[in-house]
């Protein structure tokens, strides 16, 4: 079984950036490891308008994109 990693929305920043979606693995372990990663490197290094995390479903693990909250 193959599963994926593959992100909601391509904002200006993901796009910017370069990275391919969707990524393919070979086991449950290394996609879930891979979404969590990307997930935080977006988070700390992104433009933080948007906020990332990952929803798991089935074999496919998606990072979701929201809109951050302003500080207060």
């Amino acid at each position: 079984m193959s599963y994926i990693v593959d992100i909601e929305k391509h904002c200006g920043c993901v796009k910017k950036s370069g990275m391919q979606f969707p990524k393919s693995f070979d086991t449950r372990e290394k996609a879930e490891y891979e979404a969590l990663e990307l997930a935080n490197v977006m988070n700390a290094t992104f433009c933080k308008k948007h906020r990332f995390f990952v929803n798991k479903e089935d074999n496919k693990f998606t990072i979701m994109v929201e809109m951050a909250c302003p500080n207060a």
